[in-house]
């Protein structure tokens, strides 16, 4: 009797319901296979790998893939937290009931709004650790990378060439930055020993950051922002292989040696040779982390990609040129080539004004009593305009959104240097004249 109580019986309708749901899931454009691995010094890089998460898309259900690299540095809070909160973050940033391809021309502006509540969120904690992020949402063929800090992601299309996905955020090679942090009120130096002698790569004071971006970081100054680089193409139908890894391979190994020293091998095998290569070329010196995802279409069977390189006449330019921070397009489609990897969108700036814009209408890409930044409903009449304070606003109005709630503004402001926050500020004062602190961040 207590054999046949543990095996109820299930009703009918419930079972057509089931069948039903799974009929209407889209069955995904692509294969994704991956693979990761790490060599650990100071055990503070995290990787999160979600493959075939859902969202409900009209009557139907459709999958997508995370993957995230976080190399924390002072402490592993900061990358924990960061795990554990960015992609919540990032999808409660995107209105409900939006179709596939409004979904995913609304992941930029979404993962902006994300990253920067996940540091709002974690500073109020008065933790001083601080993490880069290089995260990526694969939907289909389209890839959406969002970066802040040195860990890299480039991609390998089938057809041949690399595309750098994220941008590089270390003061030695970023002018821009530099010039943004010292107009925001910071100082950018190398460590002085005394006697005029400087050492080491240029950093932030106080605090000495290599870094102009990351999440956390609250002791060094809001001028180091969360505000990430998004970039998002479309892979051709030939897919491609795609490499995320943190500093210890990149100060290592370039991205061509990156890509052929595991040319032929699966995900699998080439995510701990790459970590291998890097150790041995420099040593052990820092945590050492590799993700490799290879991303086929449905009818062909996984293999390494491209087995030999092949040259794509006139893609050079196009793969190393410079793209402006200030910029921002969707690429018109009907001018591209057919089954190559088209450009969709690429956005570097540090000011919100220019990051939460949106091409869609007001009422399908954010409520107007809704902060655009932490998604808290606001008061009608207490929203403040992104607007508010622009310089050049041109036909934009002080009183069109999007809107920040009076905390995400006071925020918003300290970023751009207009102000500084109240818990930032204290402990930057606390800490700048502390010297053997400043020690322990040399060694990011």
């Amino acid at each position: 009797m207590s054999g046949r109580s543990e095996h109820q019986t299930v009703p009918l309708s419930v079972l057509l319901k089931r069948e039903l749901a799974n009929e209407k899931i889209e069955k995904p454009d692509v294969v994704i296979v991956h693979g990761q691995a790490s060599e650990n010094k100071k055990g503070e890089d995290f990787m999160l790998l979600k493959t075939e998460c859902q969202r409900v898309v009209g009557d139907g259900v459709s999958t997508y893939s995370v993957f995230g690299l976080f190399d924390g540095h002072n402490g592993s809070a900061a990358a924990i937290y960061t795990k554990e909160n960015l992609l919540n973050n990032v999808l409660s940033a995107i209105p409900s009931e939006l179709n596939r391809d409004e979904w995913v021309s609304a992941l930029p502006r979404a993962l902006v709004a994300g990253f920067v509540k996940t540091d709002k969120d974690f500073q109020e904690k008065a933790h001083t650790s601080g993490t880069t992020v290089t995260f990526m949402i694969i939907d289909g063929c389209v890839v959406t990378v969002a970066s802040v800090g040195d860990s890299r992601c480039i991609l390998e299309p089938y057809e041949g060439g690399i595309y750098y996905l994220s941008a590089d955020h270390r003061l030695d090679s970023n002018e821009e930055e530099r010039v943004r942090i010292t107009s925001s009120g910071g100082e950018v130096g190398r460590l002085n020993t005394g006697g005029g002698t400087e050492v080491g790569p240029l950093r932030c004071w106080p605090g000495g950051l290599c870094l102009s971006r990351s999440i956390g970081d609250m002791d060094v100054g809001e001028f180091i922002v969360p505000v990430p680089h998004v970039k998002q193409v479309k892979l051709s139908t030939a897919g491609g292989r795609i490499i995320i890894s943190s500093d210890g391979v990149w100060d290592a190994l370039t991205a061509e040696l990156a890509l052929d020293c595991c040319r032929g091998m699966s995900a699998e095998a080439a995510a701990p040779h790459i970590v291998k290569e890097a150790v041995q070329a420099k040593g052990l010196r820092d945590d050492t982390t590799c993700i490799v995802i290879d991303v086929y279409p449905q009818e062909k069977q996984p293999t390494s990609v491209p087995t030999q390189k092949k040259p794509v006449k006139g893609r050079l330019k196009s793969i190393f040129r410079k793209k402006s921070s200030e910029s921002s397009s969707y690429v018109d489609k009907q001018y591209q080539e057919p089954d190559m990897v088209q450009e969709l969108y690429e956005e570097g700036s540090a000011m919100l004004s220019e990051r939460l814009e949106t091409k869609y209408p007001l009422c399908n890409m954010f409520k107007l009593f809704i902060c655009a930044v932490c998604q808290v409903e606001i008061k009608p009449g207490e929203g403040i305009s992104i607007h508010v304070g622009l310089s050049n606003p041109g036909r934009l109005r002080p009183w069109d959104g999007p809107f920040l709630c009076s905390s995400c503004q006071k925020k918003r402001e300290a970023m751009e240097g207009k102000r500084a926050s109240d818990s930032a500020a204290e402990v930057t004062n606390e800490l700048s004249c502390n010297f053997a602190f400043e020690k322990q961040r040399l060694f990011l």
